[in-house]
């Protein structure tokens, strides 16, 4: 085995974080974003003694495991659900093994591993989301959504993620129909132009409240009143609690406002841990799971 070599193989487990290993000729190879039981084909990127590395080409044949039907338009393309077509108590249980391989060197004889606990809901579970505008090709049709697993520029278009509640699909939904009326563009990374640059998401599991930002860059004066008023026509089970537009040029791709405007409401919701309340403010961190963190 050498460098650039592109070579077919089974993947016998997976470590954390998503280190997919395959043995070839005696050798380790790790390569990322595999399941289980998959054959694949890589491409060798390093290798040294006894190990070496790769890179993802294309699946061959599908795991054993892999019984589900895809939940979404944009699998496996996104790097949101690698697991989407593992059964969840299939997931649970490779998850348990990478738990129990990192911590098990620090156990003593009165260690007691008491392994994985199931999220209340695997699917609609996030209370943040942040999506991305750019283009699913260079030059291609403005997207809005999430990047392509490991590109850096490719964004696929998310208004069938099974991640988020439906209330948050249909306000993706008409962002991205809104936008593409203006004909705006999205911010290229590279050249450092361009207008559009993320739609940021909060909804409170329990009280149904929901926090929209929409993140431009300042290379246009607009005002987002209309959008506001698109949104607040929407048909949800819950309600908005506030929606802002806010400003960032600066050149890291990092989700963050260097000044905001409040269109409607304001810029915070409410969630309910264990009979305790949480004011969320629009950056603040906070577990993404509510019913999980519960």
């Amino acid at each position: 085995m050498k460098k650039k070599d592109v070579l077919d193989g089974i993947v016998e487990y997976v470590d954390y974080p998503n280190r997919s290993v395959v043995m070839i000729e005696g050798k380790r190879v790790v390569v990322k974003n595999a399941i289980p039981g998959q054959k694949i084909r890589f491409r060798v990127l390093k290798t040294r003694e006894g190990k070496a590395s790769g890179r993802l080409l294309e699946v061959l044949e599908k795991s054993p495991l892999q019984t589900e039907d895809k939940a979404c338009d944009i699998f496996p393309a996104c790097g949101g659900c690698l697991y989407q077509t593992v059964p969840y108590e299939e997931q649970l249980k490779i998850k348990k093994e990478q738990v129990y391989k990192l911590l098990s060197p620090y156990f003593d004889e009165n260690t007691q591993f008491d392994g994985i606990k199931a999220s209340p809901s695997p699917w609609a579970y996030r209370n943040k989301m942040e999506f991305s505008f750019g283009n699913e090709v260079k030059n291609g049709p403005l997207t809005l959504g999430l990047h392509r697993r490991a590109s850096t520029y490719d964004v696929l278009t998310a208004t069938t993620c099974k991640l988020v509640h439906e209330d948050l699909r249909k306000i993706l939904q008409a962002t991205l129909e809104y936008v593409q009326e203006q004909d705006f563009k999205p911010y290229n990374k590279i050249r450092h132009d361009g207008y559009m640059r993320y739609l940021l998401v909060r909804r409170s599991e329990k009280t149904g409240e929901v926090l929209v930002c929409l993140v431009t860059s300042t290379e246009q004066d607009h005002n987002f009143d209309p959008w506001a008023k698109r949104l607040q026509e929407l048909e949800l089970e819950g309600s908005f609690a506030g929606i802002i537009h806010a400003h960032c040029d600066c050149f890291a791709d990092d989700v963050k406002a260097e000044d905001a405007r409040i269109i409607y409401g304001k810029d915070w919701i409410t969630e309910e841990l264990l009979g305790l309340n949480f004011k969320i403010s629009l950056f603040s961190f906070f577990q993404t799971n509510s019913a999980g963190a519960e």
